[in-house]
């Protein structure tokens, strides 16, 4: 999927800074065994999205060209540390092997190492934010709750086909939407925006959120394991059952598919659930729910600015429509 915000004016520069510091934060002096754990999912690359939106979410209300200064980008940073803390955690959970193309930090070194790097990202992140204001650290400090409890909510429900769509909602608020809010909001408490640009350049970030998990959990079902690098599925296997899922599930033909999910689900069960929820119009349900949010979020960040910043989250927004599986639909 393309990345209009690398397409800006000064997204060479950006991508610099944002390199340089998160190298910085995962090094930790005196102990490379350490950074090397620190800085193994880092150093596998990654679309930087979050610190991206926090920078574009700075500029937006400023001046075309206008370079953000450092402490908005070191904000981003903060936030990516989030996320990668929270995957070393996640990865733990989940058993998982690889991360990134590349072995998960708990296949290489274990889960008790994995689970204490985690930790450290996560401190990290939280001493960062301390160095930016208390605002700012009480936000991550916040958003690190809602993390847990977003993911508690998904554990919660797990094979649960009467898990409903609040359920589902309230879940990836927690787990992926509150860390672009955070993102956004961070970029505009830091460049100095008003009060009302703050919150609305928040809401962007959690429309957002929820639009790209939508999608995430979509192409789970209709994309091949070549586009999203994964099995296709994976989420029916391990009993998180989606939008797509609950909005089938719903339907007449929810009957049929209620009677294959379960924890021992085999290949030929999965494939043919996979193909139930293909077919039926619960996945259109889902395809017009992120729409829906995109949307949202288009106006919402128009709302405050129409500079190239703004545009290109915008365009960001609307480029979680476009790719080939989704425009397929």
């Amino acid at each position: 999927m393309a990345n209009p915000l690398a397409s800006v004016p000064t997204a060479t520069n950006d991508s610099a800074r944002i390199e340089k510091f998160l190298a910085e934060a995962v090094t930790v002096d005196g102990n490379p065994y350490l950074t090397q754990i620190t800085s193994h999912l880092v150093k596998a690359g990654g679309k930087r999205q979050r610190p991206r939106f926090t920078i574009a979410a700075a500029a937006a209300g400023a001046g075309d060209g206008e370079v953000v200064a450092d402490d908005v980008v070191r904000g981003g940073v903060a936030v990516e540390l989030i996320q990668v803390g929270s995957l070393y955690h996640d990865d733990v959970l989940d058993e998982a092997k690889i991360r990134r193309q590349v072995e998960s930090v708990n296949a290489r070194w274990g889960n008790q190492k994995a689970i204490l790097a985690g930790d450290y990202l996560l401190a990290k992140a939280s001493e960062i934010a301390a160095s930016l204001g208390t605002e700012v650290a009480g936000l991550l400090a916040t958003t690190i709750t809602q993390l847990c409890q977003g993911q508690v909510h998904e554990l919660q429900t797990l094979y649960d086909c009467n898990r409903t769509t609040d359920q589902y909602f309230s879940s990836i608020a927690g787990k992926t939407a509150s860390l672009f809010a955070t993102s956004t909001r961070t970029g505009a408490i830091v460049a100095g925006h008003s009060r009302d640009v703050i919150d609305t350049l928040t809401e962007f970030g959690r429309l957002y959120g929820i639009a790209f998990q939508i999608i995430d959990d979509i192409l789970d079902v209709v994309a091949s394991e070549e586009q999203v690098g994964k099995p296709t599925g994976q989420d029916i296997v391990e009993g998180v059952y989606s939008l797509p899922v609950l909005n089938t599930l719903a339907l007449p033909e929810g009957d049929e598919l209620r009677g294959l999910l379960h924890r021992s689900i085999d290949e030929q069960q999965r494939q043919k659930a996979l193909d139930i929820v293909r077919s039926s119009q619960g996945l259109n349900q889902a395809l017009k729910s992120a729409e829906s949010y995109v949307e949202q979020a288009r106006e919402k960040i128009f709302s405050v600015s129409t500079n190239v910043w703004a545009q290109a989250l915008a365009d960001t927004a609307s480029a979680l429509l476009t790719s080939e599986p989704i425009k397929l639909l």
